[in-house]
């Protein structure tokens, strides 16, 4: 089993997507990149610890490759706002992708460089890349969300403009 990391804004916007294929066995919700030890999530939404809101995901690459996470991550995304997603503004809602190892790094850059390249978007990729760092899981409440709460989950996916967006964008990667 490999972990793979991603920060695309609302963390509960980011399990949805990753959690109902074979080879993936969990996806958590937690913090990551910041420097305050087990933080809170009024402590990452006041934008004082320096972590963002992620997605650790545990998966077999024999099953589900880490290509095929990539590609799931920039069709959730709006990969050129670098200052939130949608609803969601400041650095605790920045996108990024941790890497976990050297593989991860290239694969994730040569990623990112081929959509920058593909035209895709008229704005440049903001996502940055980054080393893994300690990963916090969030609260309880927030494991799961969209199964927990589906219909305030779904409003929110909604209302937020990511379900538009995520939509508008599946054709054209």
């Amino acid at each position: 089993m490999e972990k793979a990391t991603f920060a695309g804004g609302c963390f509960w916007c980011m399990v949805k997507p990753f959690d109902s294929y074979d080879g993936i066995e969990k996806v958590i919700s937690g913090y990551t990149g910041g420097h305050v030890p087990n933080p809170t999530y009024e402590q990452v939404c006041s934008n004082a610890t320096g972590h963002y809101e992620a997605v650790q995901i545990t998966f077999d690459p024999a099953i589900f490759s880490y290509d095929r996470l990539l590609e799931i991550f920039w069709l959730n995304i709006d990969p050129t706002d670098d200052n939130g997603q949608f609803f969601d503004r400041g650095s605790s809602y920045q996108t990024a992708i941790f890497y976990h190892t050297e593989e991860q790094k290239e694969k994730a850059i040569a990623s990112k460089d081929a959509l920058d390249a593909s035209g895709k978007f008229k704005a440049k990729i903001a996502v940055k890349i980054l080393p893994a760092a300690e990963f916090y899981p969030a609260e309880e409440y927030h494991q799961d969300y969209y199964k927990k709460n589906p219909a305030h989950y779904n409003g929110y996916f909604t209302g937020s403009g990511r379900a538009a967006f995520v939509e508008s964008i599946k054709e054209g990667l």
